[in-house]
C-alpha cells in the first residue's frame, strides 16, 4: 500500500480536504509550516491527475494560504511538484509542497524553484 495513501485516513493529520485532495504537514518540513496537498485517488504524477484534481488542488492552495499566513506570518511562498524519480520524487504518489518562506531563510532566495540545479539558479 502507499504511505500518501494510508494518509488519507488519518483525520488527526489532516489540517484541510475537500472532496478530491487533503492537506497534511511535512514530517520533513524545510520551513515552519511546510504543507503537502495529495490526491485522495492514488496519482503517481500531476501529469495524472484529472482537471477537477487539479481545481481541487488549486482550491486547497488557496484555502492553506490563508490559513499560513494568519499562523505564521511568511513572507513568501515557493509551490512544488516533484514528477518522477529524475526530478527528485521520492514517493510515487502525487504531493503539492507548498513551503513558506521568510525574510532571510537563505542568503540568496533569487531564483527559487530553478536552485533545483545550483549552476543554473543564477540568470
Amino acid at each position: 500500500m502507499c504511505v500518501f495513501c494510508d494518509l488519507a485516513a488519518r483525520k488527526d493529520l489532516i489540517v484541510w480536504e475537500n472532496e478530491l485532495v487533503f492537506a497534511v504537514r511535512d514530517r520533513f518540513p524545510v520551513s515552519e509550516g511546510h504543507t503537502l496537498l495529495l490526491p485522495k485517488r492514488h496519482v503517481v504524477t500531476c501529469f495524472e491527475a484529472t482537471d477537477a484534481e487539479f481545481a481541487a488542488i488549486g482550491q486547497g492552495l488557496k484555502a492553506l494560504r490563508a490559513d499560513l499566513d494568519a499562523r505564521f506570518h511568511p513572507d513568501g511562498y515557493n509551490v512544488g511538484i516533484n514528477n518522477g524519480p529524475a526530478a527528485g520524487q521520492t514517493v510515487p504518489h502525487l504531493h503539492v509542497h507548498l513551503i513558506p518562506r521568510y525574510s532571510g531563510d537563505v542568503d540568496r532566495p533569487r531564483g527559487g524553484v530553478r536552485g533545483v540545479i545550483p549552476d543554473r539558479r543564477d540568470y
